[in-house]
């Protein structure tokens, strides 16, 4: 009996070539609409869906496939006694290959497609075909994209495809229609929370990722890797290109993530972030990119070494100078001269990457054991709710490094304290299990930068001593969210001393 292909395709790429090869080894190829249309205008002999099933394509071809001569085809099994019996009492004949592409649905709503252009690109038959050639992978050969062209040719013409393959075929198959399905519930989602206004956090949450770069290995070298990105989304490397280096790492895009997202809320003056260990090591704003990198730079250049930098505006032949003086790991900004390229070309191990601040999305999440947690994304509050609560005011250019050091404050790991002057951080002391240890270290980083310097808490001080070991160490003025029940003992320590304090009313925790 002559070998049956349906070939059904919204990506037309290769389409022509895969079935004329079909074709001469034999098999009768069915189409439908468009795919038809195209193998016909190629010289490709087509018999239609419409011929197989007896009924016309109807409502504006929604219905074309949905049909016993064509699922009964794909599904049987031909290893069963009955069903072979069934297929000829019917009249049915064996579908050998299904050749299925999906309706671009995730390309027309990432467009700003109307609701109804989006249900239009909902595809039904195509996803039913697939699933049922996958289920059925021992009697039937399931290509779900144009990637699998050249394999399957490959096998055919050395006789069959293995069983090996089948099963790899009908594993993408079933990939394709999950992620398919993935993304047009995301897509309702958000029609839903758009119209409805409903919870951002439903019962059932469908996400889909896609493996986005492989990775040399984890967080350390025993540990495999990849990153994966939101699929249809703005992700870690969204606009960005490798312009020379190794590639990255596990440990590097954690860092880079860190350092973007700070970038991002410094705003648009010159400025430069450097961050080890998924925390900022150095952050500085200033009228040039040359004198923000090195104030940057300045606030702790040991912990610099081994870092990611990332820069908001261009670097020319003089700023690259400087960088390549220092190990950095990673370095990203919007774009480097033909000097600066040069100069780096001599740091093969230094990664580059063209692009700019990465905004941060609506959600944020955190892997733990067996799940995830989904948070909406902390982002600074307007700062017109801020108050002062101790009888010295911040002067104007206090309170500007205040507001700077807030929003460093906001991207290092908690407890955090971050001492800044004159636009640039001093002092980081993240990640510590008490505040007032937090405290010490900044002070330490700091050294006797800390005379005249402004202090940020990412919370509130639980008790005097943290805001005491600042103002000792010279630090004038603070700023903190508020709200503990030593308040009044905080601000009491805070006005015996002299030093200022804001209080902005909203915490900034980032475990």
């Amino acid at each position: 009996m002559r070998r049956r292909a349906l070939v059904s395709v919204s990506d037309k790429r290769g389409v022509a070539a895969f079935a004329r090869r079909l074709h001469r080894m034999g098999f009768e190829i069915i189409s439908t609409g468009g795919t038809a249309r195209a193998l016909e205008e190629n010289r490709i002999p087509v018999v239609p869906v419409s011929e197989v099933t007896g009924a016309p394509e109807i409502l504006g071809g929604r219905v074309k496939t949905l049909h016993p001569m064509i699922h009964g085809g794909i599904l049987a099994d031909l290893e069963d006694p009955d069903h072979v019996t069934e297929l000829v009492e019917h009249g049915i004949g064996p579908i050998d290959l299904v050749c299925v592409n999906l309706y671009p649905f995730e390309e027309t709503v990432s467009g700003g497609a109307s609701e109804k252009e989006a249900v239009e690109q909902i595809d039904i038959g195509g996803p039913a075909m697939l699933r049922a050639a996958a289920k059925n992978f021992k009697s039937v050969i399931v290509v779900p994209s144009p990637e699998f062209y050249k394999e399957v040719l490959a096998e055919l013409e050395l006789g069959e495809v293995s069983m090996e393959t089948r099963r790899s075929l009908a594993l993408a198959a079933f990939r394709r229609t999950s992620l398919y399905d993935a993304a047009i519930a995301g897509w309702l989602e958000e029609v839903i929370l758009t119209s409805e206004g409903d919870e951002r956090f439903p019962d059932l949450l469908s996400l889909r990722y896609e493996k986005s770069l492989p990775l040399r290995y984890g967080e350390n070298p025993h540990q495999a890797a990849a990153y994966y990105a939101r699929a249809g989304e703005e992700h870690l490397l969204s606009s960005t290109e490798n312009v020379q280096g190794k590639d990255l790492s596990f440990n590097n895009l954690g860092d880079l993530d860190a350092a973007r997202t700070l970038l991002a809320e410094l705003g648009d003056r010159p400025a430069a972030v450097i961050v080890k260990h998924a925390t900022p090591c150095g952050a500085a704003v200033a009228e040039t990119l040359p004198e923000a990198y090195a104030r940057a730079l300045a606030s702790d250049p040991l912990s610099a070494f081994g870092g990611v930098v990332a820069l908001n505006a261009p670097v020319d032949g003089e700023l690259a100078g400087e960088i390549a003086k220092v190990f950095t790991e990673v370095l990203v900004a919007p774009e480097f001269s033909p000097e600066a390229a040069e100069i780096f070309e001599t740091k093969p191990n230094m990664t580059l990457l063209r692009g700019g601040p990465l905004a941060l999305p609506g959600l944020s999440a955190r892997d733990v054991t067996g799940g995830f947690l989904l948070q909406e994304t902390d982002r600074i509050e307007d700062d017109s709710e801020y108050r002062v609560v101790t009888g010295k005011q911040p002067t104007p250019g206090q309170m500007e490094d205040l507001l700077f050091a807030w929003r460093v404050a906001k991207r290092v790991r908690s407890n955090a304290i971050v001492l800044t002057r004159d636009g640039a951080t001093v002092g980081i002391g993240g990640g510590q299990t008490s505040r007032v240890d937090a405290s010490e270290l900044a002070v330490k980083k700091a050294g006797d930068r800390t005379q005249g310097a402004v202090a940020a808490s990412d919370a509130f001080f639980p008790f005097a001593d943290g805001v005491q070991a600042l103002a000792d160490a010279g630090v004038e003025s603070v700023i903190q969210p508020g709200g503990s029940r030593r308040d009044e003992e905080v601000i009491e320590a805070a006005n015996e001393r002299g030093v200022a304090m804001v209080f902005t009313g909203r915490r900034h925790f980032l475990h």
